[in-house]
């Protein structure tokens, strides 16, 4: 239930459209609409995700951001091999 409740406090914004996955020097493109228009899986929507975020969310939190988009494109990378 605490859960509910903080998700219904937060700002509009930092759930639907957070500044953090805004791109381009006007936020044009948002991270998730680049994933939809792509077709990316979630692996690779991921990488997306934490690359395009990198530097924009928490000041120290770069590096953790491309640390997961590298284990995500390890992840990928992993998957496909084993199916060939």
């Amino acid at each position: 239930m605490a859960v509910k409740q903080r998700q219904a406090e937060a700002p509009p914004e930092r759930i639907d459209h957070p500044a953090h996955y805004q791109c381009g020097s006007s936020g044009v493109y948002e991270t998730i609409r680049v994933i939809e228009a792509w077709e990316l899986n979630f692996n690779l929507g991921n990488v997306v995700k934490y690359i395009s975020r990198c530097d924009k969310k928490f000041e120290n939190e770069a590096l953790t951001d491309l640390k997961k988009a590298a284990w995500y494109l390890n992840r990928e990378i992993e998957n496909r091999e084993a199916s060939k």
